[in-house]
């Protein structure tokens, strides 16, 4: 099925009918364009030296380090993150036991949505798709035993991820660790919020500063961490094609440059820290393709449009995780096959870190049992399958060349668009990635719907009886009852002036358009919860409102 963003000639020298052979997944590059066979002439306008080169070496296509998996394995970081901080915290613990080796918290609803677990606005949620957190309490408890010294650690939070950083860096402060030896990554990602995930706070503009806040202290103060992880999983979970995950999500990351160099960051110094995290889809070939080209882009956007030379900052760095929207209610086994391939994809393409979903996220939170064969998927591509013996093995294949050359131009394509309208947040305010998202879904599920796309199980080799029961994590309204007991808690114990003062500070700083990191961390200290925080920010910011697009 065709798509709008493709429109690049074949060369290859089979005809173009030879393509309509068979129906395949829905995709960027539709099979109409992609050759029976690629040759030496698919690829004639790809120079071997500057478009490919070696590992290492500009512009990184084929993976940022010289010894490539042989000098270290890919960080195998599974998220994590259910019911009360004391169980998450022991799955923590399990999964680090098993050979995990990072950690990815998954915070609940109401976390990423900055309310307390005794809000009203939190009931049914607390604890349900993540761990509730809504004080330093919560952290310090989620993080018992655990050095943060020395593990590191990814946190999916967004809107509120300034105040998530600031109680992360106070339990480590507790712990004893230096900051300055602290490596981990907040997601802290909030234009994509507005695109796909549509879990925001404040409006665009003093969100975009919040983000920018959390750039210069980390590069003041936590210099080995990354302050943001530039998402495009959410955007393709959302609906986009490979290719609008890709262009949306480098675009996305440029405009967190632009924002840094207007606020006198310098470049050399705070991009090196920026990271980014994509989806792994099912079709195979065009994921190791997307991986590629995003080095590719980021490479020469950095080195052409911002002028800059530290290797470091032209270098992408990137989690993987794959496809939650992949997976089937329907024959949940076959799940299992589906992250095997896509998490393949994710290390052919070169990811530094990946998370492996289990096979049973469709019905429910993954049970002990199925996270473990998760996490041993990536162990046995890690230690069985030979894929990491050799460097981007795939490197020099027609087809994949070809491929990531097409991702590179569509990506470019994009970015023309968008610099017209001004930039990431004016195309945002104008609703144009949303819309690009919301036609993607929208040929999706109708080549859902006329057979042209399948899914195994769902609607095609389908069974009557399935005969496979799957255990379900059930998560009860106890979490709730537990939370607010804490909540209430910890609210005696604190000193309620040192906390109302704490607050009217925050309130003080994003006034006065200060970096409001301080401010956060001082409040944190006190004990003031996340809503209240959160609450103090939205009197000087207001709440976004999503316009009609």
């Amino acid at each position: 099925m065709a798509t709008t963003e493709t429109a690049s000639t074949q060369t290859g020298s089979a005809p173009p009918s030879q393509g309509r052979e068979r129906k395949t997944s829905f995709r960027t590059v539709s099979l109409d364009e992609i050759n029976r066979l690629y040759t030496p002439h698919d690829i004639v306008d790809i120079n071997p030296t500057t478009d490919i080169g070696q590992p290492g070496d500009f512009p990184y296509t084929r993976g940022i380090h010289a010894t490539g998996y042989r000098g270290k394995i890919w960080t195998m970081r599974q998220f994590a993150g259910f019911s009360t901080p004391e169980e998450t915290n022991q799955r923590f613990k399990y999964l680090l036991k098993e050979g995990q080796t990072g950690l990815s918290v998954a915070y609940d609803l109401p976390t990423l949505m900055g309310y307390d677990a005794d809000s009203l606005l939190s009931e049914g949620e607390v604890g349900k798709c993540g761990v509730a957190v809504s004080s330093l309490a919560d952290m310090e408890t989620l993080f018992a035993g655990i050095d943060l010294e020395t593990v590191t650690v990814s946190q999916t939070i967004n809107a509120p991820a300034s105040v998530l950083l600031a109680m992360y860096l106070v339990v480590a402060e507790k712990q004893g660790a230096d900051w300055r030896k602290i490596s981990g990554t907040l997601q802290n990602d909030i234009l994509k919020e507005y695109i796909a995930q549509k879990e925001w706070i404040y409006p665009i503009r003093p969100a975009m500063k919040l983000v920018i806040d959390t750039f210069e202290f980390c590069t003041a103060h936590v210099p080995k961490y990354n302050p943001i992880s530039v998402s495009g999983y959410h955007i393709r979970e959302a609906g986009a094609t490979a290719l609008k995950e890709l262009a949306f999500t480098l675009r996305d990351g440029i405009e967190y440059v632009e924002w840094g160099v207007r606020a006198g960051l310098d470049l050399e110094k705070f991009v090196p820290r920026i990271s980014f995290f994509f989806n792994a889809h099912n079709d195979f070939f065009e994921e190791i393709a997307k991986y590629r080209a995003a080095r590719r882009v980021w490479a020469r956007t950095m080195r052409d449009r911002f002028g800059a030379r530290n290797e470091r900052t032209l270098q992408l760095r990137f989690h993987t995780q794959t496809a939650g929207v992949s997976l089937t209610v329907q024959q949940p086994l076959n799940n299992v096959v589906r992250v095997a391939i896509q998490a393949l994809a994710g290390v052919l393409g070169g990811t530094q870190s990946l998370h492996t979903d289990s096979y049973d996220e469709a019905l429910a939170l993954p049970t002990d049992r199925a996270a473990l064969l998760a996490l041993r998927t990536q162990q046995i591509i890690a230690e069985e399958s030979g894929v990491a013996n050799t460097l981007d093995p795939l490197g020099g294949s027609y087809f994949v060349e070809a491929l990531t050359e097409k991702m590179e131009n569509g990506a470019r394509d994009y970015f023309d668009r968008i610099d017209a309208m001004g930039g990431m947040v004016e195309a945002i305010e104008k609703g144009f990635p949303q819309r690009e998202i919301q036609d993607s879904a929208y040929q999706y599920q109708k080549a859902l719907e006329s057979g042209d796309q399948t899914i195994v199980g769902v609607n095609k080799y389908q069974m009557k009886e399935e005969g496979t029961e799957v255990p379900i994590l059930v998560i009860d309204e106890s979490v709730r009852q537990h939370q607010i007991e804490r909540l209430e808690q910890t609210r005696t114990r604190r000193d309620k002036g040192a906390v109302a003062k704490a607050l009217d500070n925050i309130r003080k700083a994003a006034q006065a358009q200060e970096n409001t990191m301080p401010a956060t961390i001082g409040a944190v200290r006190e004990y003031a919860t996340l809503g209240e925080i959160c609450s103090a920010l939205r009197d000087v910011y207001g709440v976004y409102e999503e316009p009609a697009i």
